[in-house]
């Protein structure tokens, strides 16, 4: 773990040091009232504004919060939060997609083999869709658990839904504070923080249910007392020999990743 969490910290100065160097000058030049006008003198064009300062939040200092309220303000909370969860999750992606395919060699460099393959038991796991969606409303960690989430190989149609469960409540809160002009938005900021564990929770329920009818479907059931005896003997491009307790048969990747088993091949 101790390599993971120097992967972590690397990825949190790439995105600190922006804030140190610039964060003040943003601060000052995005004010909800200075933001607001921009995206008017936008005209028809301001939610292509918005989308693209909440991309940016991803290389520079961008008060993502004030956007998504300005965007509230100029559109109302209702198509506001449509553009401001469609540009936090944009962002995500974006993060996701880059480290995906360029970041592992650099992650190998600092955290070395031991730490990738602690990133892929994490983001792997159960755990994995919970930190995605729980970080989407903190400061520093949506770009920084984005990242390692595309370093770790987190499967995307397990990262997408997790996202999305953290951008789009964020996304219609902030919104809702913007169109009201609230100051002390106390309830609205509990439920930003509130909302995507119990949606995350949900789609959790539904996906061990999908999970289990894929397991009655003739492939070995994947039991607590796993202890794959695994090989190099692929069953061509479909699958892996795997003999278990229960039983011998053919079993995907991509099952054993839907059932939440780290497995290897040896």
């Amino acid at each position: 773990m101790k390599r993971l969490l120097l992967l972590f910290f690397a990825l949190a100065l790439l995105v600190i040091v922006p804030f140190l160097i610039w964060g003040k000058h943003f601060e000052h030049s995005m004010t909800p009232e200075d933001t607001v006008a921009r995206m008017r003198a936008a005209g028809a064009w301001a939610w292509l504004v918005g989308v693209a300062l909440l991309v940016m939040d991803l290389f520079l200092p961008i008060l993502g919060t004030v956007v998504m309220s300005a965007l509230g303000l100029v559109y109302g909370w209702v198509l506001g939060g449509i553009i401001g969860s469609l540009g936090s999750i944009a962002a995500g992606l974006l993060a996701y997609g880059l480290c995906y395919r360029l970041g592992r060699r650099a992650a190998r460099f600092v955290a070395g083999e031991e730490g990738l393959r602690e990133g892929e038991r994490l983001f792997h796991g159960e755990l994995g869709g919970w930190l995605v969606a729980l970080s989407r409303w903190m400061p520093v960690l949506p770009e920084v658990v984005a990242c390692l989430a595309g370093i770790s190989r987190m499967p995307l149609r397990r990262f997408f839904p997790a996202l999305c469960a953290g951008s789009i409540p964020m996304g219609f809160v902030f919104a809702r504070i913007g169109e009201a002009g609230e100051h002390q938005p106390g309830l609205a900021l509990l439920l930003s923080a509130g909302l995507p564990p119990l949606i995350w929770g949900l789609f959790r329920a539904f996906y061990r249910q999908r999970a289990k009818r894929g397991e009655s479907g003739g492939e070995v059931a994947l039991k607590s007392d796993f202890s794959p005896s695994l090989t190099k003997k692929a069953c061509g491009k479909k699958g892996f020999l795997i003999q278990t307790a229960s039983g011998s048969g053919i079993i995907t990747p991509k099952k054993a990743v839907e059932a939440g088993k780290d497995i290897r091949i040896q």
